[in-house]
């Protein structure tokens, strides 16, 4: 049974926070069964960085082996140019690492890789690490045939389909460098990430269905390239998957009006056809660029971040062994799009260099019908399962009687991604998906990290929810105050780390002053993660939310996260959020926007119990001076709710700057038109 403990900083007869240890049976057989297990092996990471990444290192292929000092960084702009170097020198290929060697070392040619699971239910295969690895190879030599080579940027832009993996691991195959836009971006999202990164070769698919809703890809595609054109950018090649009109047979081809430019456009299939099954990979340093990904700004421009080749592998690999303590018998689903960085790190990278297991899923949670996630996971045995806490909100509306329908007993770990879980969805994913006896491993970590820096360990940290409990192997994290100072014991302030680990970002591709203005100027020689964190006086860490979005309300630095928590525990209030705005006296103000739950009334008695609770559940200095009542919030396609954008509209200033991203652009003129009347 969960043991019963005060939460840090609770009042004397407050409600007391429950505590969940690591399931027994887990224990048993996992890699890390223990918190002491955990400390111990953390300390070596610390302590011994040379031996302790030397021994994961001896579990891969090397062509040229490491030799020298594993670590070699700057965290200091004061002292010179920020750099992180991770085994220089060493030579390796990741594609070989996670595909060769899996096939001809570990003899695992014939396990799944893959089950890719369509849109539709009917649509499905298994991909085997043979076929994959033939795939791959025939793709790379489509790639080499084209004239790409080792340092070339790629352009992708494909659905979850199985060429989204081939086409990422032909690149690294032959040294390009592949940047992944997701397939649900606009073409002048698309057009700024090819310009950014200067790709003259451009991956797509004819189209694909997201639930019903049909999107012509390569219309898209064509914009792009001709915007591309305008601004002097010239992509060479599209190279475009049979999709909807190949793998799904005949059944969409009349709703598709497929454009084509016979100068520009290649038929993958063809290309594919007269490609051999075997390349050889090329040898990279291990400090060689293996990706770029784009992630939002908080000026509005994309920020191109750019991972290497060995260090990304090596942490990817071992984040993904321990934190979903996976073994050789496991079946693990992250729903993650690859065109995010949990989908690099958790679908492709760290599962296929474990020899893993993996669901890959086209669809959405509601298409057929609201139980897909729960018909995949008893379909497949799905062991672990990896999702965003908004997926979790969205299931828990639909209640629990959906849940019994389907056997989920195969579940052994559940995982959170994105942003931080509130209690309410944490306790129902625990309660009602995992059934009491599935740790949940909450991670904190971002694009520009590249793999998890801040999560429990299943069988060995006991939980808290909506913690993401203490740091990763080889991850340093500490608490500042405004000035830089470090903060010990209990604290809340600024959440920054002391030391590189081996997978973080190397630049911001064609603009490292950049890079050291938005990580290292702020606090110089620590690595500023741009979040705010609270850690209690058990060391649990707690991520308050971004730094962008604490609030410092007359001198007190508050978190969003706390407040729209407080907001969100109203049984009116189905969602909520919340941004600063200037205020003469306190320096700024708490400005919320809260979506109520049908049947609910939006009134000046609602406004006020609100105010009431958030005063009482945080204090006197966290009352909300506007609450404005919303149908619906600004977020992007993934779901994260945009807060710069509703920051513009509490301040009632229309320069919103990017908004390409957003799900639904016509929201924000509605929350303009309803503004708060006092806030004008």
């Amino acid at each position: 049974m969960p043991s019963q403990v005060k939460a840090a900083g609770e009042e004397a007869g407050a409600e007391e926070l429950t505590i969940y240890p690591p399931p027994a049976p887990l224990q048993e057989h996992a890699y890390i069964s223990s918190f002491s297990k955990y400390n111990e092996l953390y300390l070596k990471s610390i302590h011994s960085p040379q031996e302790f990444w030397m021994e994961v290192a001896s579990e891969f292929y090397w062509q040229t082996p490491p030799s020298g000092k594993v670590m070699d960084y700057n965290f200091d702009i004061t002292k010179g140019k920020i750099f992180v170097e991770f085994m220089k020198g060493a030579k390796t290929n990741v594609c070989y690492n996670v595909l060769d060697r899996i096939v001809l070392e570990k003899n695992l040619g014939d396990k799944t890789a893959y089950f890719w699971e369509g849109n539709a239910p009917t649509d499905s295969t298994a991909i085997s690490y043979s076929h994959l690895l033939k795939q791959v190879c025939k793709f790379a030599n489509v790639l080499r045939k084209l004239g790409v080579k080792k340092g070339d940027r790629v352009a992708i832009y494909l659905p979850m389909i199985p060429e989204l993996v081939y086409s990422m691991l032909a690149c690294s195959r032959i040294g390009a460098i592949h940047s992944i836009v997701f397939a649900g971006f606009s073409s002048e999202s698309l057009c700024e990430r090819i310009m950014d990164s200067q790709c003259d070769v451009l991956i797509t698919a004819d189209g694909v269905f997201r639930g019903e809703k049909l999107i012509n890809l390569k219309h898209i595609a064509d914009e792009a390239i001709e915007k591309c054109k305008e601004k002097a950018q010239l992509v060479k090649n599209c190279v475009v998957v049979k999709h909807l009109t190949g793998r799904l047979k005949n059944q969409h081809r009349d709703k598709l009006q497929t454009a084509w430019n016979p100068d520009v456009d290649l038929w993958l299939d063809e290309l594919m056809n007269e490609a051999s099954e075997e390349c050889e990979p090329e040898w990279l340093d291990a400090e060689d660029p293996l990706f770029i990904l784009y992630t939002s700004g908080s000026t509005g421009k994309p920020k191109g971040v750019l991972h290497t080749v060995a260090g990304y592998l090596l942490y990817t690999a071992l984040t993904f062994k321990y934190v979903f303590d996976y073994h050789d018998d496991d079946v693990y689903w992250s729903t993650a799009d690859i065109g995010w960085i949990t989908g690099h790190s958790y679908i492709t990278y760290g599962p296929l260099a474990n020899g893993a297991t993996s669901v890959m899923f086209e669809g959405i949670p509601t298409y057929p019908h609201v139980g897909r996630f729960w018909e995949i996971i008893q379909k497949y045995k799905v062991t672990q399962f990896y999702t965003a806490p908004t997926a979790i909100r969205l299931l828990m509306k639909y209640g629990n009687e959906i849940l019994e329908k389907y056997d989920l007993n195969s579940l052994k770990v559940l995982g959170t991604v994105g942003e931080p879980i509130n209690s309410e969805a944490w306790l129902w994913y625990y309660n009602v998906v995992g059934n009491q006896r599935c740790p949940i491993v909450d991670t904190f970590w971002q694009t520009e990290t590249g793999g998890h820096v801040i999560t429990p360990l299943p069988a060995a940290t006991p939980l808290k929810p909506g913690s993401a409990t203490f740091p990763f192997f080889g991850v340093v994290p500490a608490v500042l105050n405004e000035h830089g100072e470090e903060l010990e014991g209990e604290a809340e302030g600024y959440l920054v780390f002391k030391k590189p680990w081996p997978s973080i970002m190397r630049t911001l591709y064609g603009n490292h002053e950049r890079y050291e203005n938005t990580y290292f100027r702020k606090f110089p020689g620590y690595y500023v993660a741009g979040d705010g964190c609270r850690r209690d006086k058990d060391g649990y860490i707690w991520i308050t939310g971004r730094i962008d979005d604490m609030l410092n309300v007359s001198g007190h630095l508050l978190s969003t996260a706390e407040v729209e928590s407080a907001l969100a525990e109203h049984t009116a209030v189905a969602e909520a959020a919340v941004v600063s705005r200037p205020h003469k006296v306190k320096g700024e103000c708490l400005y919320c926007f809260v979506i109520l739950k049908d049947g609910n009334k939006f009134t000046e008695l609602l406004a006020d119990e609100l105010k009431k609770q958030v005063r009482e559940k945080i204090g006197p200095i966290a009352t909300p001076d506007f609450i404005q009542n919303a149908p619906g919030l600004p977020k992007t396609r993934s779901g994260k709710i945009m807060r710069r954008v509703l920051r513009q509209i509490a301040r009632n200033e229309k320069d919103l700057g990017d908004v390409s991203t957003l799900a639904d652009p016509q929201i924000v003129e509605i929350l303009f038109s309803q503004r708060c009347e006092a806030a004008a």
